[in-house]
């Protein structure tokens, strides 16, 4: 399964407002618990079993909590049990599609166009 999540203070001391040394406290939480995971500019990608994740967003939240009063969690779920890899699983069946030439042809605007056993945008 995988859980992306976006933690922020939703304030900042920071003259700039910059959140990254709070959203850095949040990465190293993640980056310690050994699970698969990946970070990009907007959300952290965790993957693992319920029981496994939760915590892990849990205490990276209360890293961001250490530092701001109030804090804003964005949490998205691809719940697929049995399945694993598929961090980079989804990505790379997307990537085959596209070296292939298409996605099957064009579709009405805002239409899926099928399922090929994934779940990264099926609008697109």
């Amino acid at each position: 399964m995988l859980f992306a999540f976006s933690v922020a203070p939703t304030t900042t001391a920071d003259d700039t407002a910059s959140m990254s040394e709070a959203v850095a406290a949040a990465v190293r939480v993640v980056r310690e618990s050994g699970l698969p995971h990946e970070t990009t500019s907007m959300f952290t990608t965790i993957e693992g079993e319920w029981d496994e994740v939760m915590p892990v967003i849990r205490a990276a939240t209360d890293a961001v909590l250490a530092v701001s009063p109030r804090v804003s969690l964005v949490l998205k779920a691809d719940l697929r049990p049995g399945r694993s890899g598929e961090l980079t699983g989804k990505v790379e069946r997307v990537e085959r599609h596209l070296a292939a030439g298409g996605a099957g042809g064009a579709g009405e605007v805002g239409k899926p166009r099928g399922n090929d056993d994934d779940n990264t945008n099926p609008t697109v």
